[in-house]
């Protein structure tokens, strides 16, 4: 079961250990991250960490891999355990991924972890009573007091967080911070910023904030790491016990420009409507087919919008999830010469 130790020997490799037939573990073994079977990892004997990710963006196959990726840094030993909102019904992700490679609360609420990961989720903009999945979401806040050791809250899960443990709100920014920005380290003592240059970069996509204000004035909290520009990036509680990251650490290279391409498309195509909102577009010519696409009026003559297929949508295809026992798992290192 999921959240149980696992087991490895070897020192000098870097194990993640996850479900059998994850998707992304085609594209994390090219990138040199080895399966070691289960008939091997039962002969080791050394207990990884045990890490559990709420996952609450759409995408959550990306978010799997950007995760895994980060976490395959580090050479300590780590069982990786994937988690879900029962309360919340996913439109972007398959229900046969969902039931094979996660867990809900409810089945994981008796475990016990080392680490526990906290995604964000794009509903910025609502009032968290709001989201669908809010009070499962408090349980699991709730929860993560008395049976993780450590919580690292991203983003929107970290403004989330924060409110529920602070009774600190957002406020929606002027227009969205998107971008790439400078933050300096405060507290460089500290272990999780220790070894930091006095500047880094993060990347930020959001449209609210916790005010810098705050934050600064809630006692129970220290700062690590702000920008004049974006604000607070880093702060943690003063038991070291939950950190909240304002910012996206575990983004891609891409990740910033895909995102843009997608919102600037759905701005194109709102602002596009908009303008012809008193005409009669018929509603079985689709607003995208194939590479152009046409929009024809047939109230006051015919309109037409060419554009890229890719700028008009951000859906990709994704690859069915692999077969086998559900749930099983498997362990993926990394040999020693891939950290010199």
């Amino acid at each position: 079961m999921a959240g149980e130790p696992g087991h490895n020997g070897k020192e000098e490799d870097m194990p993640i250990r996850i479900q059998n037939n994850l998707p992304v573990k085609e594209i994390l073994e090219r990138e040199n991250l080895f399966v070691v079977d289960e008939a091997r990892a039962a002969h080791q004997d050394i207990r990884p960490l045990e890490i559990c990710i709420l996952n609450l963006m759409p995408t959550k196959e990306e978010t799997e891999l950007q995760l895994l990726r980060m976490l395959s840094n580090t050479p300590l030993q780590l069982n990786i355990t994937f988690m879900r909102m029962s309360s919340h019904r996913a439109a972007n992700t398959a229900a046969s991924h969902l039931m094979q490679f996660y867990y809900t609360f409810d089945e994981l609420c008796e475990n016990r972890f080392d680490g526990l990961i906290i995604t964000g989720a794009p509903v910025e903009k609502m009032e968290y009573e709001e989201v669908d999945y809010w009070p499962e979401l408090c349980k699991v806040f709730s929860w993560s007091k008395t049976h993780v050791t450590s919580t690292f809250h991203i983003c929107w899960g970290a403004q989330a967080a924060l409110y529920y443990h602070y009774g600190l709100k957002k406020k929606m920014l002027d227009k969205k911070l998107f971008g790439v920005y400078s933050h300096k380290v405060r507290h460089r003592k500290e272990p999780i910023v220790r070894g930091f240059d006095d500047y880094f970069l993060i990347p930020h996509s959001r449209y609210t904030e916790v005010p810098a204000k705050a934050i600064h004035a809630c006692k129970e909290l220290k700062i690590l790491a702000e920008s004049p520009e974006a604000g607070i990036l880093l702060c943690m509680s003063r038991d070291g016990r939950r950190f909240f990251i304002m910012g996206h650490p575990e983004y891609d290279r891409n990740t910033l420009r895909d995102e843009y391409t997608a919102t600037s498309a759905r701005d194109l195509i709102f602002r596009f409507l908009s303008t012809t909102s008193r005409m009669t577009i018929p509603h079985s010519v689709p607003i995208c087919s194939g590479g152009r696409t046409a929009i024809t009026s047939t109230a006051t003559g015919s309109i037409t919008m060419s554009t890229r297929q890719h700028l008009m949508t951000s859906t990709r295809s994704r690859k069915k999830p692999g077969c086998g026992n559900p749930k099983r798992c498997l362990r993926i290192e990394r040999p020693a010469s891939t950290f010199l």
